[in-house]
């Protein structure tokens, strides 16, 4: 069967959905977007279908509709956690490399993603990632991809022939974007902190929001850089562009930049349209915490929503209520602290304005505290902390005792809440009397 063939219309794809089916959809940017967004039409006619998705950016009111869909995701939006009371949602707790083990589980009765139009060979490629999509396709029972031409043309192991393909929707939305995070002086003060640590010749990891950013905007006079990521970001774009990352240091893929998906910018996009130097991979490769480690000197980055004076890291969810998810964040720690002179590091603000539940007035609080929250999740233990970033210093863990936790972690706190830290490491016992 050729192109044409397989080609049907947004309305007869909606129409293969019955009920009590399962189905899969690409990462972000690479969610079926037209599909997504139409779901909710066909909630009158089908019961209990589940759909598995990871940081969806459609509308998607068919969560809305809990008696005909159910959603199972390995990363929670803001919609997500939105829709998690009515009780159609659920979290799937996983190492980012090991998402592709729900396929164990669970076959998918269609998967149904994103990619370019074929070349002259009948490839396609899925452009804005590999993370667990062509295991899927690979899995699924029928593949139905929406052919988008505004979407970059990317290479790595994410190029797909037409014969893998049952039907094709073809689209016109523009690629999504997501808004580069602001910079304030606390993500400035935290990346200038962090880049003090990275060397000429290292291979970065770099994750999303302010922090990151300002952490590649400190290291503009560095040279020889590398990456190798889960994510490729808007802020890396720059050190590409000039030449500050240039690969030529790695171990592994030396000459290319290596992710598994991409999401931000249109310059981001842009850049990676047919550039060869950048290879979007299998995200149960690129993760895995082993590959990681092949390259010497990786250095991994990531972000934290509250910190024990233990080392103890949560940073998917506040109390028991899923917020995010650890995607690859212990991946990327344990990779780099396996690679040859490695370092990992995990940021956050020193406070936070939380809304008091008694006035309902926002109150700044201490984001290292004595204990986590109740019902938190522990998404990096402590043993598996190197070091905790705060704009008030960096606070070394690794094969420190509980003691010494505590004098480090209290020495990066926010100086208004020091004294009542000490306090309490001493009432519960994590820090001797004086």
């Amino acid at each position: 069967m050729d192109y044409h063939s397989k080609l049907i219309s947004l309305e007869q794809a909606l129409a293969l959905v019955q009920s009590n089916m399962n189905i899969f959809t690409g990462l972000g940017g690479s969610e079926a977007q037209a599909f997504m967004s139409k779901l909710h039409t066909i909630a009158d006619r089908v019961k209990n279908v589940t759909i598995t998705n990871c940081l969806p950016m459609s509308t998607a009111e068919y969560i809305f509709y809990p008696e005909s869909f159910k959603v199972d995701g390995w990363f929670y939006s803001p919609l997500l956690r939105k829709a998690h009371a009515q009780g159609n949602v659920t979290f799937i707790p996983n190492h980012l490399h090991l998402a592709s083990e729900r396929l164990n589980n669970v076959t998918p009765d269609i998967f149904i993603g994103v990619a370019t139009p074929p070349d002259k060979h009948g490839y396609v490629s899925l452009s804005l990632g590999n993370t667990y999509e062509k295991r899927a396709i690979e899995a699924a029972k029928m593949v139905i991809l929406e052919i988008n031409p505004n979407y970059p043309r990317t290479y790595g192991d994410l190029e797909l022939h037409m014969s893998h393909v049952d039907y094709v929707v073809e689209v016109d939305y523009p690629v999504p974007v997501l808004p580069d995070a602001p910079m304030s002086d606390k993500d400035e003060k935290i990346g200038k902190l962090i880049a003090e640590y990275i060397h000429d010749g290292d291979c970065l990891q770099l994750g999303i929001g302010g922090v990151p950013n300002a952490v590649a905007a400190a290291l503009k006079h560095h040279k020889d850089l590398g990456i190798h990521t889960e994510m490729l970001t808007s802020g890396m774009v720059d050190l590409i562009e000039s030449g500050v990352v240039n690969n030529s240091k790695k171990q592994n893929h030396r000459g290319k930049t290596v992710a598994t998906f991409a999401l931000g910018s249109k310059k981001l996009y842009e850049l990676i349209d047919g550039n060869p130097a950048v290879a979007l991979m299998d995200g149960k490769y690129v993760n895995d915490p082993n590959v990681i480690a092949l390259n010497d000197n990786q250095v991994s980055i990531n972000a934290t929503l509250e910190v024990d004076l233990t080392g103890q890291c949560c940073s998917e969810s506040i109390g028991s209520m899923q917020f995010s998810g650890a995607g690859g964040q212990v991946d990327t720690a344990m990779g780099a602290q396996a690679s040859k002179n490695g370092r990992s590091f995990v940021a956050l603000y020193s406070t936070a304005m939380v809304k008091n539940p008694e006035t309902g007035i926002k109150e700044e609080v201490s984001k290292i505290v004595p204990q986590l929250k109740q019902g938190a999740i522990v998404t990096m233990q402590r043993q598996n902390v190197q070091y905790i970033v705060t704009e008030y210093g960096v606070a070394s863990l690794r094969g420190c005792t509980v003691k010494e936790r505590v004098e480090r972690l209290i020495a990066i706190a926010h100086p208004k809440f020091r004294e009542q830290l000490w306090k309490d490491a001493m009432e519960i016992g994590l820090y001797p009397k004086k």
